[in-house]
Order: C-alpha cells, then sequence, then structure tokens
C-alpha cells in the first residue's frame, strides 16, 4: 500500500471515532511503529495534532486516535458520533424524492441511511457506493444502477477511470453530495482517488443537495468538489454557523435545518 492510500485510510478512520494504533496498525497490516510515523507526517501536514500517546483531528470532528482510545468502525454510520445527526438528514433528504426521479447517491456514509429511507419507492438510485447498494438490492421498488469501478473493500466504493467514463453517459434529477468540509465557499473531500467520482456526478445532475452537518464546517480536505454557488440545497443540522446559513440563504439555496 503506498503511504498516501495509508494517510487517507487513517483520516478517514478519524473522521468516523476513536481508534487505537494497534488497531489502526492492525487493519492497514503495518507496524504500531508505522502508524505512528504516519500520524507524525500528518501532523506535519496540518492535517491532525499530535499529543502524548495519539493524535486528534485539527478541526471539524468530534473523533479523536489515542493509543488507548475507545475503538470505533469508520464505516458503522449507526456508531459513529454524529449517527443522529446523519439520520435526520437522510430523514429530510428523502422527503425531496419525487416518485420517478432518478438519484444519484453519493459516496459517503450518510448516503445509505437516505437510501434505506427510500426503499419501497419507484425511483431509480445511480451510486459507487456498495452499502447503499446493500440497502437496495433486494428491493424490487427501486431500480438500482451500479456504477463499475476498482473496489476499495476499507470504504465500500467503487473508483477509477472506468466509473468515471460510465457517469459521463448518465442523466440525473438530483444528487445528494457528501463531503468532508465546507469552508470559503467550497465543498472539499479528504478522499483524492473519490473525488474525480464525486465531480462527475455533481456534472451529470440537474440539482445538487448538499449533505452536511455541523461538523463539516469548516471539517477538513483539501479536494475541492464545487462550490457552494453549484448546490441548490444545502441540509444540515442545528450547530452549523449562523453565518454560514445566512451565506446559502442571500445566495439563494434552500437551507434545510434536519
Amino acid at each position: 500500500m503506498f503511504f498516501a492510500e495509508r494517510h487517507e485510510r487513517i483520516l478517514a478512520a478519524l473522521a468516523g471515532g476513536g481508534q487505537t494504533v494497534g488497531r489502526l496498525a492492525e487493519s492497514l497490516g503495518v507496524s504500531e511503529s508505522t502508524i505512528r510515523r504516519d500520524l507524525d507526517i500528518l501532523a506535519r501536514a496540518g492535517r491532525l495534532e499530535r499529543m502524548y500517546g495519539g493524535a486528534i483531528l485539527t478541526t471539524g470532528s468530534r473523533a479523536n486516535i489515542t493509543d488507548s482510545g475507545v475503538i470505533e468502525d469508520p464505516l458503522r454510520t449507526d456508531a459513529s458520533p454524529d449517527a443522529d445527526l446523519r439520520q435526520r438528514m437522510a430523514h429530510q433528504a428523502a422527503e425531496l424524492v419525487s416518485d420517478g426521479e432518478v438519484v444519484v447517491l453519493d459516496i459517503g456514509s450518510t448516503t445509505p441511511l437516505v437510501a434505506r429511507a427510500l426503499r419501497g419507492r419507484p425511483v431509480t438510485v445511480i451510486t459507487s457506493n456498495l452499502a447503499v447498494f446493500d440497502e437496495l438490492r433486494d428491493d424490487d421498488a427501486v431500480e438500482l444502477v451500479l456504477l463499475g469501478g476498482v473496489l476499495r473493500r476499507n470504504y465500500q466504493s467503487l473508483v477509477g477511470p472506468l466509473a468515471e467514463q460510465v457517469i459521463g453517459q448518465l442523466s440525473a434529477d438530483t444528487m445528494f453530495l457528501s463531503c468532508t468540509g465546507v469552508r470559503g465557499g467550497r465543498v472539499v473531500d479528504n478522499m483524492a482517488v473519490e473525488a474525480p467520482i464525486k465531480q462527475a456526478l455533481i456534472a451529470a445532475s440537474q440539482r445538487i443537495v448538499l449533505l452536511a452537518s455541523e461538523l463539516k464546517f469548516p471539517g477538513t480536505g483539501a479536494m475541492r468538489l464545487c462550490t457552494l454557488d453549484e448546490v441548490d440545497v444545502l441540509i444540515t443540522t442545528p450547530g452549523t454557523p449562523e453565518h454560514e446559513l445566512e451565506g446559502s440563504r442571500e445566495a439563494g439555496r434552500k437551507v434545510i435545518i434536519a
């Protein structure tokens, strides 16, 4: 595994909840000393703040990592610190979908909850998110389109040039977009390999609905997905800074507080 991919996986684990260094080393198949060196590198890059025995994310997350901290699986949406926030946003998102729509459900941990809320609805769902696929695979009411690509097992997603080529042939009514941060008028993500997929899906969709809880303001990430001007609807939670909401409303975006 290249170190850049390992760093992405470390950051994704931190965003989902506490992890021990030992658990990270085991899940990534490297030594604990390698994990500690990775944390030092990420700290020098400003992604982490190193602490005695561990580290914490610098911004936008309640998650932390310590050498003896609580272990949580970052892919379990029901176990994450903001599970309730995500569930409420997912409910609001499903309310925006009309029967017969073609809907894109992005890579992320909130969109599988949206998929669950859409079960039994006569809609078409396009996704490269395998957690979304698992929610809808047995639902006869939903027309499910799974994009091809390279499997990222730890993130339950399909990525790469094959997926991007397929997206170029698609047209969707609504995309529900996930991100790792919103700041400076930009929607950003910390996964470089996922960003091209998200950008292509944005271009293929008529309406963009951003799912960003209060923890995403400002959040983390250096890969720009789009600007807030390209977002039609913002679904967020009560703790989002008021000036962020005012800016969105003044720009004509619909803001929904879940």
